[in-house]
C-alpha cells in the first residue's frame, strides 16, 4: 500500500498539569497533527495485533480532522473496527444532522472500515440499543479514541455534570440547553426547538478504557472550555476534565482554543 504523510507543521508542546498537549497556529495545522498521531496508532496497533478498534467523534471541529485521517493511505482501513461515540434520539440516519450520517458520508464511505458499529437514534427502545451496543463493545480493548470538547466541557454527549461513575458503556442523557444551542450555532438545526433533547452516548468510563486519547479541539469557541477542562480541578461540571487522568491522552489546540490558557 502507497504510503503518504501529511507535514509535521511547526506546532509546540505545552506545559499543563501532567497532560500531553500540542498547539499549532492554525485550524489546518492542529487537525493535521492529529490526524499524523492518530493514523500512528491505528498502524501500531494493526502492525501488533492485526487489527485496531476506535472510537471517532463528529461535529464541526473534527471536518478537517477526519479529511486529513482518511486521506492517509498508509492505514489498512479492513483491518479496523469503528465504535460511534453518540447519536441524537429521534432523528433518522437521513436527517442533516444525524451523526451516522455525517460518519457515513466523511469517513466510512470514503476508507470502508472493516466494521462499523453505528447507533441507532431511531430505535423504539433507546435503552435497548444502548444494551446491544454494550454487549458489543464489551468484547473490544478500544485502541484509540478520538474526540472533542463541547462548549460546554463536555464528552461526547455526557453535559455537565457528567457521571462519572457508570460502568455501562453506553447511557441515554438529557442534553443541556448549551449543548443543544451549541448544535444550532454550528448549523445543524434551525433553532433551540429543533434540537432532540436527549442522545445516546458513550460513557466517560468507558472513553477512558481506551489505550489512547487523541482530542482536537480547535476554535476561539472552545476556549473557555479548554482552559475550565485542563486547567481546572478534575470534575463533573466541567466533564472532559476527566481527560487529565488518563495515561496516554493529547490534546490538539489551535490559536483559537488555547486563547485562554
Amino acid at each position: 500500500m502507497e504510503k503518504r504523510f501529511y507535514p509535521h507543521f511547526a506546532g509546540e508542546k505545552l506545559a499543563l498539569n501532567s497532560m500531553n498537549i500540542y498547539k499549532a497556529e492554525t485550524k489546518q495545522e492542529t487537525s493535521v497533527a492529529a490526524a499524523n498521531a492518530a493514523s500512528t496508532k491505528l498502524r501500531e496497533a494493526i502492525n501488533t495485533n492485526g487489527h485496531a478498534s476506535f472510537i471517532v467523534a463528529t461535529g464541526a471541529s473534527q471536518f478537517d480532522f477526519l479529511n486529513a485521517l482518511t486521506d492517509d493511505s498508509s492505514i489498512d482501513w479492513t483491518k479496523t473496527t469503528m465504535f460511534h461515540l453518540d447519536e441524537y434520539i429521534g432523528i433518522s440516519d437521513k436527517h442533516p444532522a444525524s451523526f451516522c450520517k455525517y460518519l457515513q458520508e466523511r469517513l466510512v464511505d470514503v476508507v470502508n472500515p472493516g466494521t462499523v458499529h453505528f447507533l441507532n437514534g431511531k430505535a423504539n427502545d433507546p435503552q435497548a440499543e444502548c444494551d446491544r451496543l454494550n454487549r458489543i463493545i464489551s468484547q473490544h480493548q478500544i485502541d484509540v479514541a478520538f474526540v472533542g470538547i463541547g462548549e460546554n466541557g463536555h464528552l461526547a454527549f455526557n453535559d455537565p455534570p457528567a457521571d462519572f461513575e457508570t460502568e455501562d458503556p453506553y447511557i441515554v442523557v438529557e442534553l443541556d440547553e448549551a449543548c443543544r444551542l451549541q448544535q444550532v450555532g454550528e448549523g445543524w438545526f434551525n433553532g433551540l426547538d429543533d434540537v432532540p433533547t436527549h442522545a445516546i452516548s458513550m460513557s466517560i468510563r468507558q472513553i477512558m478504557k481506551s489505550k489512547t486519547i487523541i482530542c482536537t479541539v480547535p476554535d476561539e469557541r472552545k476556549a473557555a472550555a479548554v482552559r475550565d477542562c485542563l486547567h481546572g480541578e478534575i470534575t463533573p461540571m466541567h466533564p472532559a476534565s476527566i481527560l487529565q487522568d488518563h495515561s496516554d491522552c493529547t490534546v490538539y489546540l489551535d490559536d483559537g482554543s488555547v486563547s485562554l490558557l
